[in-house]
């Protein structure tokens, strides 16, 4: 295996030849970067496996950016606590702790699990802009995300109940 740090020394006095190397050398994944991604994409199905494990709305408003009905999902009115995931992953994305009653027809929340739980796309779609939420992990379209919720955040997650799954949280 190469010495780079000795390379970097010998191309300090050229730093142009030094800032090509770093671009080529930092460029490169390195091979736990690689495991980490590998492990966090094994719940991920073809289109063809998500074709058969989701029903047809599912597969719609997930793969195709469609929506349900305002007021017909099955999370709208969804007291219980626990923990909403990903239909077609299974990836914690938000809890019951950060739903809360909107008034838009949708399940709600004001935060995800976490920072990477959810990924944030431009939408200029239906001559609007918006921004929509997706999957952090498939990438699989779970509704919009819009500045005029609660605080601490003031954010509003408006999601279809069929791009998620709940599972409750078992009392003791």
């Amino acid at each position: 295996m190469k010495d780079y740090g000795e390379i970097f020394k010998r191309c300090l006095p050229h730093s142009h030849v030094y800032n090509y190397i770093s671009i080529i050398l930092f460029s490169i994944p390195c091979q736990e970067h690689k495991q980490i991604n590998t492990m966090k994409n094994e719940n991920i199905l073809s289109k063809e496996e998500l074709k058969s494990k989701l029903s047809e709305e599912e597969y719609h408003v997930t793969q195709e950016k469609g929506t349900e009905r305002a007021y017909t999902g099955k999370y709208y009115k969804n007291k219980d606590t626990g923990v909403y995931n990903c239909i077609c992953c299974d990836s914690p994305l938000f809890t019951s702790e950060t739903k809360y009653e909107s008034g838009s027809g949708w399940p709600s929340f004001y935060e995800p699990v976490s920072k990477d739980a959810v990924k944030e796309i431009l939408d200029k779609t239906h001559g609007m802009v918006r921004t929509e939420v997706v999957c952090g992990t498939c990438e699989a379209h779970l509704g919009h995300v819009f500045n005029d919720g609660p605080k601490p955040t003031g954010m509003r997650y408006c999601l279809n109940s069929v791009s998620l799954n709940f599972e409750k949280k078992s009392g003791k």
